[in-house]
């Protein structure tokens, strides 16, 4: 597939990542569209909502579009992030994402997951 258009995309309730269950509340996630290196995901937050600290072999970008979020990334300052700001979540490092207010974010994975074993639905 070459385009997806958002409103045809279904969000999914996400319980855990990573084998680390998400907590807090709801998480939800939009597969928007996934190509031969990587994958891009929107991603619904709830105040309070966050995924446990975890690591992954694929190397995460977020783009926050909407609200706050905080994260940590190992050896690193706690972050909060705000509308227009991207942080990196290196393969291999172990990081957290904790939503403050509700907010979305874009997030690019490359390579990109089997998103069906990457979260538990």
């Amino acid at each position: 597939m070459l385009l997806s258009r958002n409103p045809d995309i279904a969000a999914v309730s996400v319980k855990a990542i990573e084998g680390e269950t998400v907590y807090g509340g709801e998480l939800m996630v939009k597969p928007m569209l996934k190509g031969d290196e990587m994958t891009i995901m929107e991603i619904h937050y709830t105040p309070g909502v966050g995924v446990p600290i975890h690591k992954h072999t694929h190397e995460s970008l977020v783009y926050v579009v909407k609200g706050k979020v905080k994260t940590n990334v190992e050896g690193q300052d706690e972050q909060v992030l705000e509308p227009g700001d991207v942080a990196r979540h290196p393969a291999g490092v172990m990081h957290s994402v904790e939503a403050i207010d509700h907010s979305v974010m874009i997030e690019v994975k490359a390579p990109a997951p089997d998103i069906a074993n990457f979260f538990k639905i």
